[in-house]
């Protein structure tokens, strides 16, 4: 049946399995955390704290890295994994009894979440980036990452209506009980794919020593251009998230509670066909592109599609357009985009894959979020309009593109498949 979707080989087939189930779960897990962070931030000071403590989780996630960093010195593979995924279970059943006896945990609950989420994710693929090879990534990620597309779908579907049934702390305990799973399934992973040298630390050698992922993501050009397009794709993404609301607010009229009720109904459609499209292009698509075009063309996609969408809001801001285009956006970055994104650190050393990788995916994300703030902060003091913002979005796009332009040159020296003729995928 999996044939329908990537090709997978008998002995492949249970592993990939657990991985797809386990990246599900931990989406799942998000959303309960989710729906649970919303009303605890808002309800501890509105819309403007929630702006500061976005912020400040780059600050934490300096501080994260660091001491992921020293423990990759310390620790092997599940060691490593399974101990961040403990200390997380530890920390949700702590807010769980906080938010049980009704403290006030907003703030903090918001910074936990924002690390803890990108954190997790960062691990798991970590971990199924130092499971396979090159060949086998660009053919199994992309049955891996259907896990990540039907969590999200499921998590938003069913999270808001568990909320009215068991409130907040039992929401966090079945998070917590999700990621302990979570961690248990990948020890089953880990004992059933060994790997050379799985009892010594992950990183080791010229890798080790304080600051060790950020001095390889300084410190090689490949890796430096993977963090540039991160912070780039996240900077457009969440502008354009900005774009949206702004133009969704434009359009609509009433009283506060029409409003209220017209915006919901909107989100609503619009959260569908992001989640429904994303799922049928993880499903479908994306490991047939992988295999037809390999990692670096499939790369343009989503860029292409936002240079189109964001020419277009800049000539025609209109509400139709703007959706369109960010649900284009959106479903492919939550499916293909993902999914190449991942398979770009099968060619990179097992230290990168565990230290430079998760400073990719914690702070620098975090980062183009903060760099977005700025410029929607600066869009709302000078009152800069929506096509202006747009055509900004268009000039960072462009700027994406000459950066996958680059990344596709260093991937064509590490790569031992990709456009290598004499190299057969394994």
């Amino acid at each position: 049946m999996l044939a329908l979707f990537a090709e997978v080989r008998p002995n492949e087939v249970v592993t990939v399995l657990l991985l797809t189930f386990t990246v599900f779960a931990l989406l799942l897990a998000y959303y309960f955390l989710k729906v649970v962070r919303e009303p605890l931030i808002l309800a501890s000071g509105g819309a403007e704290v929630k702006t500061y403590a976005s912020a400040g989780q780059a600050t934490l996630l300096v501080i994260a890295v660091q001491i992921h960093g020293a423990l990759a010195r310390r620790f092997g593979r599940m060691q490593l994994v399974g101990g961040i995924y403990s200390f997380f279970v530890v920390c949700i059943l702590a807010f769980a009894f906080l938010a049980k006896i009704k403290a006030p945990i907003g703030v903090p609950f918001y910074l936990f979440v924002g690390v803890m989420s990108l954190m997790v994710v960062s691990q798991f693929w970590a971990f199924a980036n130092d499971l396979y090879d090159e060949g086998q990534g660009k053919r199994l990620f992309a049955i891996v990452g259907v896990g990540s597309s039907v969590g999200a779908a499921a998590g938003a579907a069913i999270a808001g209506r568990l909320f009215k049934y068991v409130g907040p702390s039992g929401l966090l305990l079945l998070a917590a009980l999700i990621l302990a799973g979570c961690a248990g399934i990948l020890a089953i992973v880990h004992n059933r794919e060994p790997h050379e040298g799985d009892s010594e630390p992950v990183v080791k050698g010229k890798g080790a020593g304080a600051f060790s992922g950020f001095r390889l993501v300084f410190g090689e050009r490949y890796l430096g251009l993977l963090a540039l397009m991160a912070l780039v794709t996240n900077w457009v993404n969440t502008t354009g998230e900005y774009l949206l609301d702004r133009t969704l607010l434009a359009s609509t009229h009433g009283t506060k509670e029409q409003v209220e009720a017209s915006v919901a109904a909107f989100k609503g459609n619009y959260f569908f066909w992001v989640n429904g499209i994303g799922v049928a292009l993880q499903l479908f698509v994306a490991s047939r592109l992988l295999a037809r075009f390999g990692v670096r063309k499939t790369l343009f996609l989503m860029p292409i599609f936002s240079l189109a969408g964001y020419s277009i809001m800049a000539v025609a801001p209109i509400l139709a357009a703007v959706a369109v285009a960010k649900i284009a956006e959106n479903s492919i970055d939550y499916s293909i985009q993902t999914t190449a994104r991942q398979a770009l650190f099968l060619v990179t050393s097992r230290e990168a894959k565990f230290t430079a990788k998760t400073v990719i995916d914690t702070f620098v994300v975090r980062f183009g979020d903060v760099c977005a703030a700025g410029t929607i902060a600066v869009a709302a003091v000078v009152h800069i309009s929506t096509r202006v913002l747009s055509g900004m979005n268009v000039v960072l796009v462009l700027v994406w593109i000459a950066i996958v332009v680059g990344i596709g040159r260093e991937h064509a020296k590490l790569s031992k498949t990709e456009g290598n003729p004499e190299a057969k995928p394994s």
